[in-house]
Order: C-alpha cells, then structure tokens, then sequence
C-alpha cells in the first residue's frame, strides 16, 4: 500500500475512489465535511437529517456519486458527541473506517479522519496511528491456506497535509505497522511448522532481508555448554530441540554503546508437560511465543527506521511436551545462574525458559532488558484483554514505559513487583520453586523473574491477555511491538 502526505487545495474536485469524513453527532461536521456538505449543496446533510446515520462513535454510512463531489464514494464516519476523542476512540474510529471501506471495491482513497481532535495528541500522532490501523486491518492470514484470501484492492492512502513532519508519521507508521505484522504472520503459524528450529531459521531470514540485522542461534550442545539447565529441562520432552535465538540490530554510531536487550518466550507448543492442560482451546497453545515474535516484530520496526541505538533480542525456544523424557513434578533443575529451582509445576515452563535468557542477556552489559512473554492466566483474570501488565524493578524505566504505552496507544498497567511475595517461591529443597500459592499468580511470575535480573534494570511485560484474539477473531494482534518501538523511539530523541 502506497501512503502519502498531500495537499488538496479543493477536496470537491479531488478525484478518489472514496473520501473518508468524520461526522459528529447532531449532525456536527469535521472542516473536510463541511467542505464537501457545501459542495454538494448539503446532500451530506440530507442523510443525517433522514436518520440513515447518527454520528454515533464508529457508525458508518457509504455514499455514492455525491452531486458536485469528483469522488466515486464517500464515507461517513460517526465520531460521537464530544469534539475532543480519546486515542482509543480515535483508534476505533479507524478500524470502523477501515473495516468498512475494505467492503468496497475502492483502490485509491484519502482519509480526512487524522483532522479529527484527539485528547494530547497533535496531527503526526493522529496520521501515524491512521496509518497503523490501515496496514494492521488489511493484514491477512494465508500461510497454510489452499485457496488464498484474494488482496483487499486498496493501493494508495492520502492524507490531506503535505509537511515534513507528516511524511516522518507516515514511515514511522508503516515501520511499526511492518513489525506488527511480522509479529502476528509468525505467531498465527501452526506449531508442526513454527518450531523453535523454524524460528532460528526465520531469524536468518531476516537478517538477510534486513542488512542491519546480525542473526545467530546457540543449540542444545551450546546451551549446555553454558550451563542453561532450567531452558533445556522445558525441551527435554520434546522431539524439537530448543533454541536460543540472538537478533542484533547495531544502529548506534558506538559500536560499544549499552543495547537494550528484548527477550521473548518463545514456547511454539505448551500442552503443559506432565501437568497438563485441559484440552479446551488448547489449540491456542500455539501461541504461546508471541512474546517471541514480539522480539521479531520489534526488530523489524527498529530496523526498518533506522534507529541510532543498539538493539539485541533473545529469543528462549522450546517446545513443551509430555514425553517420556519430559521434566516432572518434583524435578530440580540448576539455572545458568547457577541458581536452582524445584518445578512444582510443568505447566510453568515459561519462566523457566526466560530466566536462563535474562541470565545470557548479562554479556552484553545492557542498558535496560525487557521481556514480553505470554505467562500467566492470573494478568487476564487481573486486567483482562485490553491492558498489558508490567513489572520493573527501576521506577524510572517503569514511568518512560508508562509513557510509551500511552503514546503508542498500546495501553500497559505497572503491577507491584514486592519481595514479600518471594515467601510463596521458598522450596525445602532448591533455592526457588517455580511457583508459589494460587492467588497473586502474576506477581509471583514476575518476583520468580526478578532473581535473575538483579544486574541491570529490567521490566517484564506479561501479554497473556493481549497477545492474541479469541473467537471469530482468533489470531495474533501484534501487540505488544506498538510499545515497545515507542520506547526505543523515544530514547532515541
């Protein structure tokens, strides 16, 4: 899809296959709106006054051959009835837009709705985030498809505005947009293809792509060599080897300048070992890595900006089965930390794979380390489906997240991170269990977590709630890349 920046002097004559107006309730114009009402000697307001559409928030209503409009179509879309939106009214605006257009046979289209008011945030913001929610709703599944989903037709996608400024919102849209999708095309694959070998391959395949991208991964000898008994103890049942994924984006002008480390559960299938899951829904236990591929997607959307700072990202693979040589209740296992930890529980493998890679990620002296990992069911019953929950031990780098979560309209909520939970993570018989009691699950997670970070300032993003869709919409949403790119952006101004 080709997106620009343009200036149209007189939008009535601007040949297009669809314009996209906001509309408010009461029948309240945005500026493009009122232009195109007078042209068309107020045939736009003809249709609110005969109640075909309201101007509730994200309504829609699709015009044909206005009078006195060059434009084949145009699109009302409901805005509500305040005149400043939020971001997340602003972002479902969108997706109304988007959604419905794509119904359509339209190929070029300029979308008026970034002119729209939104609550602290300027029109770069509100272009950037139009762009988002155009790549990420025409993004489609058909890697294992016979017959293919045909291409939505839309081409080309203009913006009334033609500055700098805007062309910099356009490209930084499409690279997290790019991310994004990356993200979901990995993490919607079945796991009898995406293994932790087909990861290790796939991150080859972006460093070739990508020529600012280094891409390497250690196998099972490697790890053990390194002492990384905790990850390999989640693989050993498994026919699949486990990984440890290492993509390095050296942007910055010191090659010896601090990185910031991402690292990504990269669990391709969890049955849950021995402690087995039940089977409902287990199909969704593909998605288990889309922490992982968070990492994938971020360093994509680094890349493809350009970004002036050093990037690694760890990606800690396995696969999670119940076979004759899987860990058991009651196993013990030594951490490349040299710490070792009692697994009560094989159904909590995710934090037994991460701590050997928080562990690795010492080497590189980094600035701060993040890790996205869908971990607990505890943060859905927590938080739910809309908001990512975090951790930190560093309340500065827990604020610039914070920020980054608003700006990006991704959104997170920080959880404590407090010691007095490690009294439920006491084993008679290693230094750390793998879980604690049933209730706090999420921060007992994160305090598990914490005793391999103490070397450097680290935050740990649980998305097991944000990570995928269920239902008619089942899939991967490429959260949380929209994030963690505005984090890396912004400690580059």
């Amino acid at each position: 899809m080709k997106i620009n920046a343009l200036h149209y002097a007189n939008l009535s004559n601007q040949k297009s296959d669809c314009i996209i107006l906001g509309v408010y309730e009461k029948g309240k114009f945005t500026a493009s709106g009122d232009v195109i009402n007078q042209a068309s000697e107020g045939f736009l307001a003809k249709w609110i006054d005969s109640g075909e559409i309201k101007g509730e928030l994200g309504q829609t209503l699709l015009l044909h051959n206005v009078p006195g409009i060059s434009a084949t179509r145009i699109l009302l879309v409901g805005l509500g009835s305040k005149p400043t939106l939020q971001a997340r009214q602003y972002s479902k605006v969108l997706k109304s837009a988007m959604k419905r257009l794509l119904d359509t046979p339209s190929k070029d289209v300029i979308n008026c709705l970034p002119e729209v008011s939104v609550e602290q945030y300027d029109l770069a913001w509100r272009v950037r985030q139009a762009v988002i929610m155009a790549e990420d709703t025409t993004y489609q599944y058909n890697a294992t498809k016979s017959k293919k989903q045909p291409k939505y037709v839309l081409e080309t996608l203009n913006f009334n505005g033609e500055d700098k400024t805007l062309n910099n919102a356009i490209q930084q849209g499409q690279a997290i947009a790019a991310g994004m999708n990356a993200c979901k095309a990995l993490a919607n694959l079945p796991s009898n293809i995406c293994t932790p070998t087909y990861l290790a391959n796939q991150a080859l395949e972006l460093a070739k792509e990508i020529k600012t991208l280094k891409a390497r991964s250690l196998d099972v000898e490697e790890m053990k060599a390194l002492g990384m008994g905790s990850l390999l103890a989640v693989g050993q049942g498994s026919r699949e080897p486990a990984r440890l994924i290492i993509i390095e984006h050296h942007g910055a002008s010191d090659a010896a300048a601090q990185p910031y480390v991402l690292v990504g559960k990269g669990i391709t299938f969890d049955t849950g070992g021995i402690s087995i899951k039940p089977s409902g829904d287990m199909d969704e236990m593909k998605f288990d890595m889309c922490g992982a591929a968070s990492v994938f997607g971020t360093l994509r959307a680094v890349a493809q900006l350009q970004l002036p700072i050093n990037v690694v990202g760890l990606v800690a693979s396995a696969e999670n089965m119940p076979g004759g040589g899987a860990i058991k209740p009651g196993d013990i296992v030594t951490s490349m930390s040299g710490q070792t930890i009692e697994i009560l529980n094989t159904d909590a493998e995710g934090r037994l794979v991460l701590c050997d890679a928080l562990t690795y990620a010492e080497r590189y002296n980094p600035k701060i380390v993040l890790d996205m990992a869908t971990l607990t069911g505890a943060m859905m019953v927590s938080l739910g489906t809309e908001i990512s929950g975090f951790f930190s031990n560093d309340d500065a780098l827990a604020e610039d997240l914070a920020k980054a979560a608003k700006e990006s309209d991704d959104p997170s909520w920080r959880l404590p991170l407090w010691r007095a939970y490690d009294e439920q993570l006491k084993s008679n018989f290693a230094d750390l269990a793998n879980i604690g009691l049933r209730w706090g699950g999420a921060i007992t997670a994160a305090c598990f977590l914490a005793h391999f970070t103490e070397k450097f300032r680290w935050a740990h993003f649980d998305i097991a709630g944000t990570a995928t869709l269920s239902g008619k919409d089942k899939g991967a949403t490429g959260r949380p890349v929209p994030l963690l790119t505005q984090y890396l952006l912004n400690q580059c101004e």
